[in-house]
C-alpha cells in the first residue's frame, strides 16, 4: 500500500485520529523529527507524541488507546525496543505503521501497516525514511484536517532530490577541508532549530558519537544564550545549521555570537544549499531533510580523514546491552 492508501484505510476503519505517536530509538528516532515538528506546527486537532521506544514500553502514555495512530521505524526491522513498542501500542487498541528498510521484518509483523523506504547510495531522498514519515504527516493533514497547503507538497518532494544532489556537489570541497581542520577534535558540538533540530541531534549522536567516537552535544539555537553559550571560546569547534523559515532568527542570532567570539566553526545554511527552490510556505519542514544529506558528505570525509570507518563500533552488536 501507498502512504495515501494507508490514510485513507485509516481513515474508513478508523474515521477519527485524535492522536499521532512516534516511537523510535536513536537515527530512526530523529529521522522523524521533521514529522513531529510538522504536526505540532500545523495540526489543529491532532496530539502529538514522540517517544524513545524503551520509554514507551515502559511509560506508555495514558491516552494511547483506539484513537491514536503510532509510527514505529527501525531501520532492519529488528530493534527489540521497538518491535515491543508496536506491540504495546497493539494492544492498547492504537492502529501501528510499521516503517522499515528491509521488507518482512519483525516490525512490519506487528503493525497493521507497513512501508518500506529507500536506502544507500542509489537511493533517493524523497524516499527516505524521513521524506516517508513526512509524507505520511502531509496525508494526515490532508485527510483528517484538509490542509489548504496539500497541493504544494508533492511538487516539493520532487524538488527535493534535486536541491539535495547539487547541494551535495555545491559542499564537496568545504567537507574535504572540514574533515583535516577537525579530524584531531575530541569534542563538537551541533546546533539547530526548528524541524532541524532532529538532524542537529542525529549528526551529534549517530555520527560523532556513534561513529567516530567522538564527544558531542545538540544545542537548540533558541537555548544557546541560556547557559550553553558560556563554553564558547577561540578553540571550541561548532556546527551550525542555518536553517530557512519561521527560526532562521534564531539561528543567525547563534551565528552572529559564534563570529564575535569563536573562531571555529563551520555553518551549513540551507538558503545557500539551495532549499529555496520549495515553496516558502513549507521550506521550513524541507530543511532536515537536505541538512542530513549534505551531512553525509561531511561524515565520509571525516571518516577518511581520521582513518575511522563509519562503520567500527567498540559495543554495538558485538556486547550484550
Amino acid at each position: 500500500m501507498t502512504v495515501s492508501e494507508i490514510i485513507a484505510d485509516l481513515k474508513e476503519k478508523r474515521e477519527e485520529i485524535r492522536e499521532v505517536v512516534f516511537v523510535a530509538c536513536g537515527g530512526s528516532l530523529a529521522a522523524m523529527y521533521p514529522a513531529k515538528y510538522l504536526l505540532e506546527s500545523e495540526a489543529s486537532n491532532l496530539r502529538v507524541g514522540y517517544f524513545s521506544s524503551n520509554e514507551f514500553v515502559h511509560a506508555t502514555p495514558k491516552y494511547v488507546k483506539e484513537t491514536t495512530l503510532v509510527i514505529a521505524t527501525s531501520h532492519q526491522g529488528t530493534t527489540p525496543e521497538t518491535v515491543e513498542a508496536a506491540r504495546v501500542a497493539s494492544s492498547r487498541g492504537a492502529a501501528v505503521i510499521s516503517i522499515a528498510f528491509k521488507p518482512d521484518s519483525l516490525l512490519s509483523e506487528v503493525g497493521d501497516y507497513s512501508l518500506v523506504y529507500e536506502y544507500g547510495s542509489q537511493a533517493r531522498v524523497s524516499e527516505s525514511k524521513s521524506a516517508l514519515v513526512m509524507k505520511i504527516a502531509f496525508e494526515l493533514l490532508k485527510v483528517f484536517e484538509n490542509y489548504e497547503k496539500a497541493q504544494l507538497v508533492e511538487s516539493s518532494f520532487e524538488k527535493l532530490d534535486v536541491v539535495v544532489s547539487e547541494a551535495k556537489a555545491l559542499v564537496k570541497r568545504r567537507a574535504e577541508q572540514f574533515a583535516k581542520d577537525f579530524k584531531d577534535e575530541k569534542n563538537i558540538y551541533v546546533m539547530g532549530s526548528g524541524s532541524s533540530f532532529g538532524a542537529a541531534y542525529a549528526y551529534s549522536i549517530c555520527i560523532l558519537m556513534e561513529m567516530q567516537w567522538i564527544n558531542s552535544s545538540s544545542i537548540h539555537t533558541g537555548e544557546f544564550f541560556h547557559g550553553p553559550f558560556e563554553i564558547v571560546d577561540y578553540e571550541t569547534p561548532f556546527i551550525l545549521l542555518v536553517s530557512e523559515g519561521r527560526t532562521r532568527v534564531l539561528d543567525e542570532r547563534a551565528l552572529s555570537f559564534l563570529k564575535k567570539y569563536a573562531r571555529r566553526f563551520v555553518v551549513l545554511d540551507a538558503k545557500e544549499l539551495g532549499i529555496n527552490l520549495i515553496d516558502d510556505s513549507i521550506v521550513e519542514f524541507f530543511n532536515p531533510l537536505v541538512f542530513s544529506n549534505v551531512l553525509s558528505v561531511y561524515s565520509e570525509e571525516l571518516a577518511l580523514e581520521r582513518k575511522h570507518p563509519l562503520s567500527r563500533r567498540r559495543y554495538m552488536w558485538k556486547v550484550e546491552y
